[in-house]
């Protein structure tokens, strides 16, 4: 029989896709969604709350469940107005979960998946290097903070109640829907903007969120996943340069790149005081996701070119 599961989140990104998944594999789910907020899926069962931090009421909600998977969070934010972001990450992220969690011990539950994040491990690699699952945390700014303050409360947590936890932390996830830079890259392209990214020669791990998914699936059941920490990719690293070629070929549009020089970007981007942005773009970010693999037996199912081609077809139906 398939285990009954309860999935926070469900209509984000990553969360709505991971819904559709569990439905098509038939699994009983409750989807904890916040008030106002609709999932027009008449086989879920629905749980209506105001919010998700140290408050909240998740008793009655658990009762039967065998699995929570956590995907609900104060997601990274740009240019966060808030007086003090590391307080506010920290209320939903860290307080939330570990409230979500100590509830779901208390029911019986017996497997919590947490959805991390790779800014755990550090905002970038040496050439050369690639993060893996047991480097030590290295988090820069406040939302990475939350996410490994989460992941620790979440091992003492097991430790204390035999409660398995998976933590899967995720690269930039990418996919049909997807929105902020990645869905801006696609409009420039799209109208054959010259972009001066053609010289760019980093590395970046990237995950389609069919990948990602995948992944969280197969942690639901797998013997091997409790309590680990997993990283996830593609399995492909792409420099700036490739993705955007890439992604223009998904789009049937030329890539209109111009070969300015990753030094003459960076310098912009400081004087512009937009280092983020170009660290992003020019700086390298590799996962080793070996450990994944061997351990749980699994691969990225989709091809990076097939997930953009899904990607592109869906951004252009959307528009």
């Amino acid at each position: 029989m398939s285990s009954s599961i309860f999935l926070t989140g469900a209509t984000g990104f990553v969360g709505g896709a991971t819904l559709n998944r569990l439905i098509a594999r038939k699994y009983s789910v409750t989807a904890a969604l916040r008030n106002g907020s609709i999932v027009a899926e008449d086989k879920v069962k629905k749980v209506h709350v105001e919010s998700v931090d140290g408050n909240t009421s998740w008793e009655e909600s658990l009762t039967g469940v065998e699995v929570v998977i956590h995907s609900a969070a104060r997601v990274h934010v740009m240019n966060d107005t808030e007086a003090d972001p590391l307080a506010a990450f920290r209320r939903v992220n860290v307080a939330g979960t570990l409230n979500l969690a100590r509830q779901a011990a208390a029911a019986g539950v017996r497997r919590f998946i947490f959805i991390s994040s790779i800014k755990v491990n550090g905002e970038g690699t040496l050439p050369g290097t690639a993060y893996t699952a047991d480097d030590v945390p290295a988090p820069a700014d406040p939302y990475g903070i939350s996410k490994l303050e989460a992941e620790q409360g979440l091992r003492q947590l097991a430790d204390e109640t035999g409660l398995e936890v998976v933590i899967i932390r995720p690269v930039l996830v990418y996919g049909p829907g997807v929105k902020a830079n990645f869905r801006n890259m696609m409009l420039w392209l799209e109208k054959g903007v010259p972009l001066p990214f053609g010289s760019i020669h980093n590395a970046r791990s990237l995950v389609a969120l069919d990948n990602l998914v995948d992944l969280i699936v197969t942690c639901i059941d797998h013997s091997a996943a409790a309590n680990q920490t997993f990283l996830v990719s593609d399995g492909e690293d792409l420099s700036t340069t490739q993705l955007l070629q890439k992604m223009a070929k998904s789009l049937d549009r030329p890539a209109r790149l111009l070969p300015i020089p990753s030094w003459v970007l960076i310098s912009a981007a400081k004087l512009l005081r937009r280092e983020s942005l170009s660290n992003r773009l020019c700086g390298s970010l590799k996962v080793d996701i070996s450990k994944t693999c061997s351990l749980l037996g699994w691969s990225p199912p989709v091809s990076v070119d097939e997930a953009l081609k899904a990607t592109a077809q869906h951004f252009r139906e959307s528009k």
